[in-house]
């Protein structure tokens, strides 16, 4: 596999834009997002658990349940999420906009919506937009398409590989939005892949419920799930590889680069999260099967008193093990050996059920770099699994304590 430039706009026959609506008063930043394949597409799509779902999200699971779908257009600015049916028609003429705009069938596009809960949406200055948006599109509009779904978030997101499957370039990209109302079934995030793989809509949403579960769900900022979560994918097959619709080879290899892009951007939501100073990997390793260990590694980077020790740079391993302990999933407490590790160097501070006199000193040194990894080692069975997610600071209340006004 390779690691390539171009976003959502890397694999062939996709283009991107945005411009800047004006949905939400006082923004700068372009708001509006268009993502377009030249052809049609077979489609799948994650939503949020959250039993309050968005306007966006009930019509988006709407289009795209006969597995098929050409372009995305998303907004920041508005969530257009506990808006009743007027947001929901409101999300309708977002998509019979840029269907109109497009020549497509309003059921082809997909619309996703971020930013403040409970206000109806400003559905006017994206209709007026929407043909500068449509006539902008370009090979390179990934560049301008990630900035526009932005919110909190102080970075961009995005990400593109390259994977040979059978004998073909199979191209796949990827752009999200993330950084506050963040858990582990997802979060306030919007994620669109697009690829040139030729594949059935039943094995993609195959491979994105799957993925997802290794990536996205293993992802906590603050505990709490949005009402907007998305995640897409749209295949076009302009690739011209033989078409997947079952398991096998090209499919795991397909698995494969689908797990490199999610898990490239479920390390960068975290990374990104509402006022950190740290991302946190937690690895646990010997346990009962992956599933148990992803849940006890999800546990600990969910635990706001963990969080908050990695913000005062004490290796506090006591909560550590108490978040394992109340995961719901059963493991060997006198097996288990804590590790702290950063670029500064790896320090054991619990060594199978017995806590070491360990170097405070070194101990906070370690955790004082950008990165930092908690290793935790069972002797349960050979399971393993990975969760990400950082620190609580003062910064987090600061945003979160006046964000709608």
């Amino acid at each position: 596999m390779t690691m390539i430039e171009g976003g959502v706009c890397a694999p062939a026959g996709f283009t991107a834009n945005s411009v800047l609506a004006g949905i939400k008063k006082g923004r700068t930043k372009h708001d509006l997002a268009l993502i377009v394949s030249e052809t049609d597409c077979t489609a799948a799509a994650v939503f949020t658990k959250n039993l309050v779902k968005a306007e966006p999200v009930k019509l988006t699971q709407k289009h795209i349940a006969d597995g098929s779908a050409r372009a995305i257009v998303a907004n920041a600015g508005n969530a257009n999420a506990c808006t009743g049916a007027q947001g929901y028609d409101n999300a309708l003429r977002m998509a019979k906009s840029a269907a109109r705009e497009l020549a497509l069938r309003e059921t082809d596009v997909l619309v996703c919506s971020t930013g403040v809960i409970g206000q109806q949406i400003n559905i006017d200055c994206i209709e007026k937009a929407m043909p500068l948006a449509v006539s902008g599109l370009s090979r390179n509009g990934n560049v301008r398409a990630r900035e526009a779904i932005m919110t909190t978030d102080l970075v961009h997101k995005e990400a593109a590989v390259q994977v040979e499957i059978g004998g073909k370039t199979v191209t796949l990209g990827t752009m999200a939005k993330g950084s506050g109302m963040i858990h582990i079934n997802m979060g306030t995030m919007l994620g669109f892949i697009t690829t040139d793989c030729a594949i059935s809509s039943d094995m993609l949403k195959t491979a994105l419920t799957d993925s997802v579960e290794r990536t996205y769900n293993c992802v906590s900022v603050d505990g709490d799930t949005s009402t907007n979560d998305t995640l897409i994918i749209l295949a076009n097959g302009m690739a011209g590889n033989k078409i997947i619709n079952s398991r096998g080879k090209d499919f795991e290899v397909f698995v494969s680069a689908l797990d490199l892009l999610n898990t490239t951007m479920a390390r960068m939501i975290a990374a990104d999260g509402e006022g950190a100073q740290h991302l946190i990997e937690c690895m646990v390793s010997g346990a009962t099967d992956d599933a148990v260990a992803r849940t006890l590694a999800k546990s600990v980077i969910s635990s706001s008193l963990v969080k908050a020790a990695f913000f005062g740079r004490d290796a506090n391993w006591g909560r550590i093990l108490c978040a394992m302990g109340y995961s719901g999933q059963l493991f060997k407490p006198e097996g288990t050996s804590v590790y702290f590790r950063s670029a500064a160097g790896e320090i054991e501070v619990f060594h199978e059920g017995v806590p070491l006199d360990f170097d405070e000193d070194k101990g906070k040194l370690i955790l004082g770099e950008k990165e930092i990894g908690i290793r935790i080692e069972l002797k349960d069975g050979k399971g393993s699994g990975t969760a990400w997610g950082c620190d609580l600071t003062y910064d987090y209340v600061k945003i979160n304590g006046d964000y709608r006004t």
